[in-house]
């Protein structure tokens, strides 16, 4: 503890022995320090926020949803801090001033992209930031310089959300017009050379100029009348099989008055064997034969006695099968037709096989080229539409929830505490360097010291004995030192003033 307490002494002994020289360290330290401190330019910053709307119900009826106006906005925040945008921003504000060679604007638009931010805060909500800290420039106008930064990157949010849109839409009609007129060019050349076709070939005008469609035609219509045939057909069987269950003649009376009656039920009980699938050589089939043969006998006997009446519900059945039979003959025709112009057509096309591919290929190419002309008619339409709701509705509205501030001190460099920090430093320059030069030198600051370098006793030590004139001079030095510190210390809080009176200038 003792040998701590010596070096303390020893280190302290040390730098007051060459005070002058530390003094002089700190005032170079300090000096030097300062000016680095007053050549940082001070940074202000102004800042705004925009909250940006992205719900309309007219837009969404035309397909702009709120994903695609998310969208846009992003492409508007990543672009805002572009090259061109900031080169508008030079272009418009003081910076612009200094600027007189490509080069020169290029170093400000980086120099700028470093000092402007654009944050996200929240889903619908953003932050501008701009920084001004030019050393050609006085605090105020720094500070105005931000603001005006700030308010331009707003207006040039405004332009980009209003006439970005705008241009983007009017730059894809045009693009759409184009492909349009290329289009329409092409249509009217397949025209003219199906027209052409047409005129080297009339054959194939009236009988087959369009071929392949009318085959494909008369095939489906073709098959629909064979269905339509086979649906005849079968009602026909059906309206025979209940007139042959239908008397002609209704009993009147007498014990033979039932011979038609049990006819008509042995016919029905034999349709319905049949529509089970029973065939004619089934056991119950032979028998309910047999039993209509033997009635077919006692009808015949009964109507040619003239016993019974004529059956109304046979002549009705009798009349719709007249009508099923003239609708199948009618399907049979409409069919032999249909056959016979499948035949021509099919014929035609063996006949002149490379004159039909030469037509169909002109037809195909005709009706593709127009199919592309009617969809880029319509989607041009629907563009149309959208570039009106986005350029009357604006689609994405904004408004500016805080303005650009007006910076009322530096947000850097922390003047203040770099002033004393540096005072600090050179005062401990000072000190380390008195301290230093005393290492060098071969002296001892204390008996114990001088005991420990040399491994002897030391006995005792004389102190220093001045004279009245020694006295005088000690103390005139004394007050010169102090004096000399206290500058340094009066200097330090002289330019926090100037610091704090020009800060109070700009507010």
């Amino acid at each position: 503890m003792n040998s701590l307490y010596d070096e303390l002494l020893s280190a302290l002994y040390s730098v007051w022995h060459r005070r002058w020289l530390a003094l002089a360290v700190a005032w170079g330290v300090c000096l030097l320090g300062w000016l680095v401190v007053a050549l940082i330019p001070n940074s202000y910053e102004s800042r705004a926020r925009i909250f940006v709307q992205l719900d309309d119900a007219l837009a969404e009826q035309v397909g702009i949803n709120v994903a695609d106006r998310k969208r846009d906005v992003e492409r508007i925040r990543q672009t805002l801090t572009s090259a061109v945008n900031l080169e508008k921003v030079v272009r418009s504000t003081r910076l612009g001033e200094t600027v007189t060679s490509p080069k020169d604007m290029e170093k400000a638009v980086i120099e700028l992209a470093k000092n402007i931010t654009v944050v996200s805060q929240q889903e619908n909500l953003f932050e501008i930031t701009a920084v001004s800290k030019e050393g050609s420039l006085s605090d105020a106008q720094n500070a105005e310089l931000a603001q005006d930064i700030a308010q331009k990157m707003i207006d040039i949010f405004r332009e980009e959300n209003l006439s970005g849109n705008r241009g983007e839409m009017t730059e894809t009609l045009e693009f759409v017009n184009q492909q349009l007129a290329q289009r329409e060019k092409e249509l009217e050349a397949a025209e003219q050379r199906r027209l052409a076709f047409e005129g080297q070939h009339p054959e194939m005008i009236q009988g087959g100029a369009a071929n392949l469609q009318r085959l494909q035609s008369s095939r489906e219509e073709l098959r629909n009348i064979d269905a339509d045939l086979a649906a005849a057909q079968s009602a026909l069987a059906a309206i025979n099989g209940q007139l042959a269950g239908t008397p002609k003649t209704m009993a009147g009376g007498g014990a033979d008055g039932g011979a038609r009656s049990s006819l008509a039920r042995a016919n029905s009980d034999l349709a319905a064997m049949r529509a089970r699938g029973l065939t004619d050589s089934h056991p119950d089939v032979v028998a309910v034969r047999n039993q209509i043969a033997a009635l077919k006998v006692a009808a015949q006997s009964e109507d040619s006695s003239g016993y019974g009446t004529p059956n109304p519900a046979y002549a009705s059945l009798l009349s719709i099968k007249a009508d099923r039979e003239a609708n199948v003959q009618a399907q049979i025709a409409r069919r032999g037709a249909l056959q016979a112009e499948v035949a021509a057509l099919t014929a035609s096309q063996i006949a002149n096989p490379e004159i039909a591919a030469e037509a169909q290929r002109i037809g195909r190419d005709y009706d593709v080229l127009r199919q592309h002309y009617d969809k880029l008619l319509q989607d041009r339409e629907e563009l149309r539409l959208r570039g009106e709701v986005k350029t009357e509705r604006e689609a994405v509205k904004f408004q500016v929830v805080d303005p650009p501030t007006t910076p009322r001190k530096p947000v850097a460099p922390n003047r203040p505490v770099l002033l004393i920090a540096v005072l600090l430093l050179g005062v401990g320059a000072g000190c380390g360097g008195a301290f230093a030069l005393a290492q060098l030198r071969s002296t001892f600051a204390t008996t114990g010291k001088l005991e420990r370098g040399i491994g002897l006793p030391v006995l005792g030590a004389i102190s220093t004995t001045l004279t009245e004139a020694g006295r005088e001079l000690r103390k005139r030095r004394l007050k010169y030192f102090i004096a000399g510190s206290g500058g340094l210390a009066a200097l330090c809080v002289l330019l926090l003033a100037v610091e704090f009176i020009q800060r109070g200038m700009v507010a």
